[in-house]
């Protein structure tokens, strides 16, 4: 059973990213330009693999999925890839917050960034993923309380997924490392091969530094993710989990991730694998 849910989100995932980033190419919404960045070579490249990337996921999950896993993969993966890619199109650049922090800090000034409100839709569709997707075994307490563990640990996982997008595949990588992960639950199969399937079918444009994943395609990524170790760990280890999550994501504000990389033979290794 897990083998074949396994092979059918991959299967799933795959052919639509590659479907999806197709139909996207040969007319973008908006044209071309709307969709086209620079990235840390000074050179061009496109945001349309994020959307692809994002309904591949989805498709995986809900082809995949079983019970409450299919939906609440739905909803986690869904809304990240919507309000990442609200940020990605509608960022305001000529006055750019940067950080968890910064957005979090112009929310209190009463100023309503793209990036704050990803926050606050990230953070509301993973606790409605986490609320459709934990089960009620010890009382309304107890669930209340998994919800809320849940839920900070599928946005947590988002917004992680996307601090790595900074080079070519390297969220593509990690989120592959995560999906490895050996937990049960009713996304353990069907999350690890949308995860491998839509990573595929992106693979080569995003090493290839024609595509990026954006925060619609990373966000995506890490919520699904989430959502998989949230349905599928027990207890104690979700929580260290989010303990994990949160540590990487505050010492991602004094430290940055490229530097450590770099300055780390192993991770250097496997983080220019591939790469031009």
């Amino acid at each position: 059973m897990g083998l074949r849910a396994f092979v059918r989100g991959s299967v799933v995932a795959a052919a639509v990213t590659a479907g999806v980033r197709t139909a996207a190419e040969a007319s973008p919404p908006g044209g071309a330009e709307r969709w086209t960045r620079t990235n840390h070579r000074g050179e061009p490249i496109s945001l349309l693999e994020g959307p692809a990337v994002a309904a591949g996921l989805a498709a995986g999950a809900l082809c995949a999925g079983s019970g409450r896993g299919r939906a609440a993969g739905l909803v986690a993966t869904a809304g990240a890839g919507a309000f990442g890619l609200v940020d990605d199109l509608a960022e305001d650049t000529s006055t750019r917050t940067k950080g968890l922090r910064g957005h979090l800090g112009a929310l209190r000034e009463g100023r309503l960034t793209t990036g704050g409100l990803k926050v606050l839709g990230i953070g509301a569709t993973s606790l409605v993923a986490a609320a459709v997707g934990t089960r009620r075994p010890g009382g309304r307490a107890a669930w209340a309380a998994d919800v809320v563990v849940n839920g900070a640990l599928i946005a947590g996982t988002a917004n992680l997924l996307n601090l790595l997008d900074l080079r070519p595949g390297r969220a593509i990588k990690a989120s592959a490392a995560l999906a490895a992960l050996p937990v049960g639950g009713p996304l353990a199969a069907a999350g690890a091969g949308a995860v491998a399937g839509a990573g595929a079918a992106a693979w080569q444009r995003d090493l290839g530094e024609g595509d990026m994943l954006g925060d619609g395609g990373a966000n995506a990524l890490g919520a699904l993710l989430g959502t998989r170790l949230a349905l599928g760990l027990p207890r104690p280890l979700r929580i260290v989990a989010l303990a994990g999550v949160v540590g990487l994501t505050l010492a991602s504000e004094k430290v940055s991730f490229s530097k450590v990389i770099a300055e780390t033979p192993w991770l250097k290794a496997v983080d220019d694998l591939g790469r031009r």
